[in-house]
C-alpha cells in the first residue's frame, strides 16, 4: 500500500483536540452587541406572550359563544314556573274551593280518574300556594285543580304541582278564571265562589268584584241568587248542580213575593221528590200559586194553612185579647213584611 493510500485512511477529525464551549465567548464583547442580544431577548418573550394572548382570545370566543347559547336557551323558559310532585296530604282545599262533594261522584270524575291512574300521575299540574303558618297540618292550599288532587288522593299518587306566592285576591281571582272556562263548572257552584269572595271581604261590591274578574255583573247576580237560597229549596234537588243560570230570577220573584210558600212546596217536593226532572222541580217550585188558605176556626182559635201545612194560629183570650203564632221560619224579608202589617194595624187602631 503506497503512502498516498494510506494517508487517505486516516480520519484526521477524530485526532483534533475538542473543544469545549466558552459561555464567554458566547455573550457580545461590546456594548452595542449586548444591547442587541437584550433586544432579541425581549423580542423572543413578545412573541410568545402574543402567542399566549392569541390563545386566551380564541378561548374568549369560544366561551363567548357557550355564553349566548346558554343565554337564548334560558330565554325560552322565561316565564315558566318549575314542577314538583307533592303528597296530596301535604295539600288542602282551597277556603274558596267551589267543587260541590258530587262533583268527585260522576262518570266524568272516574273517567278522570281512570287517565290520570294510566299515565301514572297527572300530566297537567295543580296550582298550589304554600301556607303561611301550617303548623302540623297541610302545609299548601289549592289555586286551582282539585278535582284533579282529589283524584291522586284517592289513587295514592303523588301530586305534579307547581307552587306559586299568591294573596287571598290574586288566589281567588286565578281560581275564577281557570274554573270558568271550564265547561263543567255549575252555576251554583260559581256563586258558591262568589258569595264566599264577598262574605269574607274580598271585595267591598257585587260590582267592583264582577270588573275585577272580567263578568258581566248581571251574571255575578243570578250565580248569588242560586246560591244563597235556602238549604231545604236546595234539597229539592238531587244535587244543587242542577241549578240553571237561567232560572234564577224566578227564584228570586218566588223569594220576594212568597217564601214561606216556596220553602213548603220544596219541603214537600224533597219528600215526594220520585223521578222528577230538575226542570219538573224548578217548575213546581216557582210556578205562581193560586190562594189556597183555609182558615179553620172556633170562638176562640184559627189555624191559617197552606197547602195542607199549618203556617200560623190566632187565639183570642176570654178578655178579647189575640195572640198570633207562625209555625214556620220566616225569611229576613218576610220577618220585615210582617213587622210592616203589624206597625200599620196599630196605627189604624
Amino acid at each position: 500500500m503506497g503512502l498516498k493510500d494510506k494517508a487517505s485512511k486516516i480520519d484526521f477529525a477524530s485526532l483534533m483536540p475538542v473543544s469545549t464551549p466558552n459561555p464567554e465567548a458566547a455573550k457580545p464583547k461590546t456594548a452595542p452587541g449586548a444591547m442587541m442580544a437584550l433586544a432579541n431577548d425581549q423580542r423572543s418573550e413578545l412573541l410568545r406572550e402574543n402567542d399566549q394572548l392569541r390563545e386566551r382570545a380564541a378561548k374568549a370566543v369560544e366561551l363567548e359563544g357557550r355564553l349566548s347559547d346558554a343565554v337564548a336557551e334560558l330565554r325560552t323558559w322565561d316565564g315558566v314556573k318549575a314542577t314538583r310532585l307533592l303528597d296530596p296530604l301535604l295539600i288542602r282545599r282551597s277556603e274558596y274551593a267551589n267543587r260541590h262533594e258530587s262533583s268527585f261522584q260522576n262518570a266524568e270524575f272516574e273517567d278522570l280518574k281512570r287517565e290520570i291512574k294510566e299515565a301514572g300521575g297527572n300530566i297537567q299540574p295543580i296550582k298550589v300556594r304554600a301556607i303561611a303558618s301550617p303548623g302540623e297540618g297541610p302545609a299548601y292550599e289549592i289555586v286551582f285543580g282539585h278535582r284533579r288532587h282529589e283524584a291522586c288522593l284517592q289513587l295514592g299518587l303523588p301530586v305534579l304541582v307547581f307552587v306559586d306566592n299568591l294573596d287571598d285576591r290574586a288566589l281567588f281571582e286565578e281560581m275564577e278564571r281557570e274554573n270558568r272556562q271550564r265547561a263543567d263548572l255549575s252555576a251554583w257552584e260559581q256563586g258558591v265562589m262568589y258569595a264566599r269572595a264577598l262574605d269574607r271581604g274580598l271585595y267591598p261590591s257585587l260590582r267592583q268584584m264582577a270588573a275585577a274578574i272580567g263578568v258581566d255583573h248581571a251574571n255575578v247576580s243570578k250565580a248569588l241568587v242560586l246560591a244563597r237560597l235556602p238549604q231545604v229549596v236546595l234539597q229539592a234537588f238531587a244535587s244543587p248542580l242542577d241549578l240553571q243560570f237561567r232560572w234564577a230570577t224566578a227564584f228570586n220573584l218566588a223569594q220576594t213575593k212568597d217564601a214561606v210558600g216556596l220553602e213548603a212546596r220544596a219541603a214537600k217536593i224533597t219528600a215526594e221528590r220520585g223521578s222528577m226532572t230538575p226542570k219538573a222541580i224548578f217548575g213546581a217550585l216557582t210556578a205562581p200559586q193560586a190562594p189556597a188558605v183555609r182558615v179553620q176556626s172556633d170562638a176562640s182559635v184559627q189555624e191559617f194553612d197552606r197547602e195542607g201545612t199549618k203556617i200560623a194560629t190566632l187565639k183570642v183570650d176570654h178578655a178579647g185579647r189575640p195572640s198570633i203564632r207562625i209555625h214556620v221560619a220566616l225569611s229576613e224579608v218576610r220577618q220585615k213584611e210582617l213587622a210592616q202589617l203589624l206597625e200599620k194595624f196599630v196605627k189604624n187602631e
